[in-house]
């Protein structure tokens, strides 16, 4: 997983002390009287400096991750086991007055695995630091992790690893808690829409029943046969306000309900193939509709819009009967129905 750290700030902070370091190791060289001479000649340390400076390089070099790569962490543990060796050679574990700013490389191989740590691999820094306190414990014995500094550099690398890890919970908790924010949001859009929704059908049904409500109220229910029908029309016209949904405008209602009057059967089914149709583009869809439902004769006209992904968007089908209507009656009327209308009306205008 990513982190998210300053990484300017720990390239700039790991830079000066690596560099420091490397100061320390030449003063101990240039400047014995000042520092604690080498038992052998000084090349090792040259060598040393060489690859610590390389390595430092390598690990805080910019990279479009902050994750180190695993060969790049193989070679920073490397680094870390072959520079104890190579410095320790010309030291003298048993020196009465120690060995000063010549035990450098322990600060080195410190700092080099704790960026490696901060970079996400905090496996392959514990397993530098443990090689450090094994080669140190073996070299000068346990009493030395102490004065050399090695309980030290395991501390950096203990501390680095904590912040990382709380840095990664950090970014996981945040991007929690967005998911959360947005699932919120998009309910309470959600649940907007649908009360907007509600309010518009109610307010469509009360347009069109509010009439028919208070002819009912006038009469006390006596209704003649011609009203009674009307009243069977509104009812469509209203669950057509439920199933109709979007292929529904001023003209498809007008038509909707001519032809009810005409015989015919009418039902509108919208399941969302339409949705992504805007302005101009559904107003064409439905003007087609309307228009079909004007022209056609049929007994009964079923008109359903096409999931998306079809270059069709609504077909409008209608069927005549072909019999008295005892076919009807028994209940095998499709079979003997005959296609009075066929129509697909495209999702888009090809130009």
């Amino acid at each position: 997983m990513k982190v998210r750290i300053p990484r300017p700030l720990i390239i700039v902070i790991a830079g000066l002390f690596s560099g420091y370091l490397i100061v320390l190791a030449v003063y101990s060289l240039v400047f014995p009287s000042g520092g604690i001479p080498y038992a052998a000649a000084p090349e090792p340390v040259y060598v040393g400096m060489a690859i610590f400076a390389i390595a430092t390089v390598a690990v805080l070099v910019p990279d479009k991750n902050v994750r180190m790569p695993v060969w790049l962490a193989s070679f920073a543990v490397g680094i870390a086991v072959i520079l104890p060796m190579l410095i320790t050679v010309g030291l003298d574990p048993q020196r009465p007055e120690g060995n000063g700013y010549a035990t450098w490389y322990v600060a080195a191989v410190g700092t080099l695995m704790t960026v490696t740590a901060v970079r996400g691999r905090p496996g392959f820094a514990w397993f530098g630091i443990g090689f450090l306190v094994l080669q140190t414990i073996l070299w000068a014995g346990p009493a030395a992790l102490a004065s050399l500094g090695v309980i030290g550099s395991a501390s950096w690398v203990g501390v680095a690893h904590l912040l990382t890890n709380a840095l990664a919970k950090a970014v996981r908790d945040s991007r929690r808690f967005a998911i959360a924010e947005r699932g919120a949001t998009e309910w309470q859009a959600a649940q907007e829409a649908h009360l907007n929704e509600r309010q518009f059908r109610l307010g469509q049904t009360t347009v069109m029943a509010m009439p028919m409500l208070r002819t009912i109220q006038q009469s006390g229910g006596d209704l003649t046969a011609a009203q009674r029908a009307e009243c069977l029309h509104l009812e469509g016209a209203i669950r057509d306000e439920i199933r109709g949904r979007r292929l529904l405008n001023d003209a498809v209602r007008e038509q909707v309900m001519l032809a009810r009057r005409r015989g015919t059967t009418v039902t509108l089914l919208d399941e969302g193939g339409i949705d992504d149709l805007e302005g101009p583009e559904l107003e064409r869809v439905l003007e087609a509709l309307a228009g079909a439902l004007r022209r056609t004769n049929a007994d009964k006209v079923i008109a359903r819009t096409v999931p998306e992904g079809s270059n069709v968007a609504v077909t409008v089908v209608g069927l005549r009967s072909s019999d008295d209507g005892s076919a009807s009656l028994l209940g095998d009327s499709l079979d003997d129905d005959e296609v009075e209308l066929w129509l697909e009306i495209p999702r888009s205008v090809e130009v």
